[in-house]
């Protein structure tokens, strides 16, 4: 497997020399200034691709070309931005770039109700508490009809919550669950925002009408359309699985185990409509079995995420060591080690160390990742010694 690593530009604080110095190989990037749906030129591609070609590194993997939320909900301005869509997908393809990442969630992408939890050894990871996603979705955001998605024990948990919260918590919340995370991942709300509550609730309403199997129709129509470009131009387009692999505020979620994956892939049956394979994301689903879930999807599968997740017992989860948790990331690794140069990046490192005082963006410090290619490059190095 290729050792990539998501690099957020020629501003990331992490240097792409620095990268080179650990044994990063391929760099996973996109362009990142430039507005959801507007067209990626040939100019802007290889601008960046000269420059992180010049520090000895190759642009592995496109993290990500965003899918606009018009095509997700099948908006007005869909067929247009599916266009320009297309359009980027060549000018990649032109450019000798060849995989692009994607995700089909709608209004957020991953999500975490703690994005600084202290574990047990003093470091740092990202957390999902059940009570206080639902106090963010029943008391924060009182989104309508809310509390048929939770149990009733849930609920007096939440109302035991709002005796004590304090008003720093509540906007932590809004922080991590809007703010910190969406900002840098997709774009739809900016750090500067003065009511990102109410920009959320609007990105929410455009979806109220849309169940689970209407947004896999329109999931369908957008591969129908952007797949034979894809494949005109060499491109392999790969979905990532929705984090956590569960529905989340009323929003149907189409990539959450076994089931969604091969409707998908059987949606549009292409080797170039394939998959990120994210084990961190399907193991925070008590339903899957990430090493069977490899296993199977392995010869569609165009680029991993390697990480792991502890589901606690009381239904929340944390970021677990990459050589712990519900991954099994050793056998899942054994399992793509028969498919040379597929792209790997770790993911969701812990803040420790000096990494704590910098501004990095939320699961992605210097140090903690680090650690975590260096267990994962041992993991592989067990793994070729094996007869």
């Amino acid at each position: 497997m290729e050792k990539t690593w998501r690099w957020f530009g020629k501003n990331d604080t992490i240097s792409l020399s620095d990268l080179k110095q650990i044994g990063v190989e391929g760099i996973v990037t996109a362009l990142h200034h430039i507005p959801n749906g507007e067209i990626w030129t040939v100019d802007e591609i290889l601008n960046l691709k000269s420059y992180i070609e010049d520090a000895g590194l190759r642009w592995s993997v496109v993290e990500s070309l965003p899918v606009s939320e018009a095509i997700k909900y099948g908006g007005a301005e869909r067929e247009q931005l599916i266009e320009n869509y297309k359009v980027s997908l060549a000018n990649l393809g032109k450019c000798g770039v060849n995989t692009v990442c994607y995700n089909f969630m709608p209004v957020i992408d991953w999500i975490r109700t703690d994005l600084n939890r202290k574990q047990e050894n003093g470091t740092y990871s990202l957390y999902f508490s059940q009570v206080r996603f639902a106090y963010f979705d029943l008391c924060i955001l009182k989104r309508g009809n809310a509390e048929i998605g939770y149990s009733q024990e849930i609920i007096r948990q939440v109302h035991e919550l709002d005796k004590v919260i304090s008003r720093q918590e509540k906007e932590d919340l809004i922080d991590s669950i809007i703010v910190k995370t969406q900002g840098f991942v997709n774009g739809n709300i900016s750090e500067g925002e003065q009511d990102p509550v109410a920009v959320f609730n609007r990105l929410l309403s455009n979806y109220k009408d849309i169940d689970k199997q209407q947004l896999r129709e329109n999931l369908k129509y957008f591969l129908e359309r952007v797949i034979p470009t894809a494949e005109e131009f060499g491109v392999n387009l790969c979905v990532h699985p929705d984090d956590p692999p569960f529905a989340v505020l009323g929003l149907p979620r189409i990539v959450t185990g076994e089931e969604d994956i091969d409707c998908l892939l059987k949606m549009v049956d292409n080797p170039h409509n394939g998959l990120t394979f994210c084990a961190g994301s399907l193991s925070a689903g008590i339903h899957n079995d990430v090493p069977a879930l490899a296993r199977k999807f392995a010869s569609r599968t165009h680029f991993v995420h390697l990480r792991s997740t502890d589901i606690l017992p009381n239904g929340d989860f944390v970021e677990a060591s990459h050589l712990g948790g519900r991954a099994n990331l050793l056998e899942v690794i054994r399992i793509f080690k028969s498919y040379p140069r597929l792209p790997m990046r770790v993911d969701h490192g812990p803040l420790m160390l000096t990494d704590v005082d910098k501004k990095y963006n939320p699961g992605y410090s210097f140090l903690g990742r680090m650690k975590a290619l260096a267990e994962v490059s041992g993991m592989m190095a067990v793994i070729r010694a094996e007869k």
